[in-house]
Parts: C-alpha cells; sequence; structure tokens
C-alpha cells in the first residue's frame, strides 16, 4: 500500500555539504538516501522544505517520500536512527495525506542565527556559532532589525544572481534579537527566505552592533535593493533551520 511519510531530521551540518545530494562530497541527503534504501529496499525519491548549505544546521528540516511498505511510522523512525550517522537524526516519522509535498507544502519557516560575543573563541561552540570579538550594542541590532519585519523586496539580502526571475518579496513576521549572557540569537520567521538572506541580515545587524552603521541604515540599505549596500555573509555554521510550518501539518517537534 502507497503511503506519504513525513520525517523531521535534526542534523549537525559540519560534516557536509549541505542537504542536497553531491557527486563527490557527502550530503544529508545522500546519507539519508542510503538509510532508507536499507530499510526499505528501494530509493523514493526524497522531498525536503528546502535545501540547507554546507555547515549549516537543522532542528526541524521535514523530508517526504511516497513507497510501498506495512512499516508503521515509528518502527521506520526507530530503524533508520539506527542505521543514520550519529549527527544526523530523525525526531519524528509520520504518514501524512498523499497531496502533502515537503517543499512545496511550506507556508513558513523560522530560522536562528547564534552569535558568541566574548573576547575569546570556544572550543565547545566553535561550530555552532560565529565568534565576534567585538562588543556589539544589542539595543541597536534590535532597533535595526525592526525595519526589515514586514512585506518586503529582500534583493538587499539575497545571495543570488541580481537577473535571477524569482520574486524577492518576502513577508518576515517576526525578527527577533536577544541576548543571555555572551550568547545572541537573532531569530527570524518568514513566509520564505532567499538564499543568504538570513546570513546576510545578520551580517549587518553585526555592523549595526559594531557600531559601523546607524540602525536607520538599515532601511536605507533595504530600500536601496543592491546587495552591496547591506554587511557581510555571516558564516553558515551559526545558522540552524529550527521549524517549517504547513497548513494541514504541523511540521515541529512535539
Amino acid at each position: 500500500m502507497m503511503v506519504n511519510i513525513a520525517l523531521v531530521l535534526e542534523f549537525d551540518g559540519s560534516d557536509y555539504h549541505g542537504w542536497q545530494l553531491q557527486e563527490n562530497a557527502p550530503s544529508v541527503q545522500g546519507a539519508l538516501m542510503d538509510a532508507v534504501e536499507r530499510v526499505l529496499g528501494e530509493r523514493p525519491k526524497l522531498h525536503a522544505s528546502g535545501r540547507t548549505d554546507a555547515g549549516v544546521h537543522a532542528l526541524g528540516l521535514v523530508v517526504s517520500f511516497k513507497v510501498d511498505t506495512q512499516l508503521r511510522p515509528d518502527e521506520l523512525q526507530r530503524a533508520l536512527n539506527g542505521l543514520l550517522p550519529p549527527d544526523i537524526v530523525v525526531r519524528r516519522a509520520e504518514k501524512v495525506p498523499l497531496d502533502f509535498h515537503a517543499q512545496f507544502s511550506v507556508v513558513g519557516k523560522t530560522y536562528k542565527y547564534v552569535i558568541l560575543n566574548r573576547d575569546a573563541p570556544s572550543a565547545v561552540l566553535r561550530r555552532y556559532s560565529w565568534h565576534v570579538r567585538a562588543p556589539l550594542d544589542v539595543p541597536a541590532m534590535r532597533e535595526g532589525a525592526g525595519f526589515l519585519v514586514g512585506s518586503h523586496d529582500f534583493r538587499s539580502f539575497w545571495g543570488g544572481d541580481s537577473a535571477d526571475p524569482r520574486d524577492p518579496v518576502r513577508t518576515v513576521e517576526e525578527l527577533n534579537v536577544t541576548q543571555e549572557g555572551e550568547m545572541i540569537d537573532i531569530r527570524i520567521r518568514a513566509d520564505g527566505f532567499l538564499r543568504y538572506m538570513v546570513r546576510n541580515i545578520t551580517g549587518t545587524l553585526v555592523e549595526v552592533g559594531r557600531k559601523k552603521i546607524a540602525p536607520s541604515r538599515v532601511k536605507e540599505i533595504l530600500d536601496s535593493k543592491d546587495r552591496k549596500q547591506a554587511g557581510p555573509t555571516a558564516p553558515p555554521h551559526g545558522l540552524f533551520l529550527v521549524e517549517v510550518y504547513y497548513e494541514t501539518w504541523h511540521g515541529g517537534v512535539q
């Protein structure tokens, strides 16, 4: 009996060249496909909620695929976790409607970016945060972030080709900058993201925090629609895909 399975993956992206299958480099998709084949005896097409770049982590990336199996989702989850490398884990496995698609059914996502703001780097957090030595003015970063909430053309924060015909308008529902001790967390929820959008926004807000640019300059950068006006691209290892949202299915970890 053909069923549609949705998996929620958590992974440490440090040793992978992103989600997408690569010919000569390890990928999260490749590792998952190998495990699925060993459990089910076939390699169904895996649809992910979106690609992650090399070094980016995930707490809740969603994957769906159709397969003819009698295994219960919990049995499949345990079997896959027994075969996957320790830096990839299936947090949830469920049967979903046949018309559900992990990518095309998405209505929103949340990402977070983690910054370690202190003089000395960290041996433990070096793969999961961006070490910024200069003291950061978090209230100024929060003020600058406020200009990005709402529906805007985010071309200034897009790492793609300026000639790309895709619509660069996205709606940012929440953009919060919080601090707990030495750790700064930038969390963004939106209906969709352009390539490098979170990392480019983060790099710009760090420039605000370093007092290289004024908070009000963020609005001018946004309105310019010019990537050259924004700050640098933050490194990938501080970025986490937190959760993916759907109208008919809750993609978070319960």
